[in-house]
């Protein structure tokens, strides 16, 4: 594992993320925001794009992948929070999304440090 590698998987996270958001939000816009069932189409393929993403982060193991993905699902949740839906995140959101980012981290650049 190198320093590009990190730099690969957490684009790859970061487009997962988007995907899963948008594709979650959609299931949501439509059930409880009131709007038309056609939303559940586009937000069905972000699903499965996020899903196919997380399979190109060259990782062993799909739990270490899944676990490192989610500091960046936080972060990228909150960000959503922020810019789409326009609630400003708390001091806390920002603490705990930095926890979460540090954990993805360690499970990222452990292994390289590790040998």
């Amino acid at each position: 594992m190198s320093v590009t590698y990190v730099i690969s998987a957490v684009g790859i996270y970061m487009l997962a993320a988007v995907a899963e958001i948008a594709g979650c939000f959609a299931f949501w816009a439509w059930l409880r925001l009131d709007r038309s069932g056609w939303w559940l189409i586009p937000g069905g393929i972000a699903l499965a794009l996020f899903a196919y993403l997380l399979t190109k982060v060259d990782v062993q193991f799909a739990g270490r992948a899944y676990a490192a993905y989610g500091g960046i699902y936080i972060a990228a949740s909150i960000a959503w929070l922020w810019t789409i839906e326009g609630q400003v995140p708390t001091r806390w959101d920002f603490t705990g999304a930095a926890f979460c980012l540090t954990g993805m981290a360690i499970i990222l650049i452990a292994p390289m440090i590790q040998k």
